[in-house]
């Protein structure tokens, strides 16, 4: 299993989230794009839609299935990753950094409940 970066917080779809002054980045963790296998496409929601915490805002393809992405927290979304739009195998490529999904206008206190980089990484030994 690759490196959990410890300056973001994770939920049990696999998804990560990281505070970035006063709006909450949210992209899939290395362990679900490993699963996913090669991403062929992304589905993001306009900046101003409306997501709300453990539901769907988007999706993610790749030649095995079709994966929904799920927030980890409730907001507006501020800006989405276009780039990786136009080149979702920057998901596989670099899942942590340029292959992040949304940022969303949200209160990154609430981050608090989600999984720590530790917690993470025993979730997905434990084989979840």
């Amino acid at each position: 299993m690759s490196e959990v970066p410890k300056d973001r917080r994770y939920t049990k779809d696999h998804e990560w989230a990281r505070s970035d002054e006063g709006h909450v980045v949210v992209g899939i963790t290395d362990f679900a794009q490993d699963q996913l296998g090669d991403v062929v496409f992304v589905g993001l929601p306009e900046p101003g839609t409306e997501v709300h915490a453990n539901q769907p805002f988007g999706e993610v393809e790749s030649t095995k299935s079709v994966s929904d992405v799920y927030s980890p927290v409730s907001g507006k979304v501020r800006d989405k990753n276009a780039e990786v739009e136009q080149n979702p195998e920057l998901i596989n490529e670099d899942p942590y950094g340029r292959g992040w999904l949304v940022s969303i206008e949200a209160d990154a206190t609430v981050l608090e409940g989600l999984m720590s980089a530790e917690e993470y990484q025993r979730f997905t030994e434990e084989g979840q």
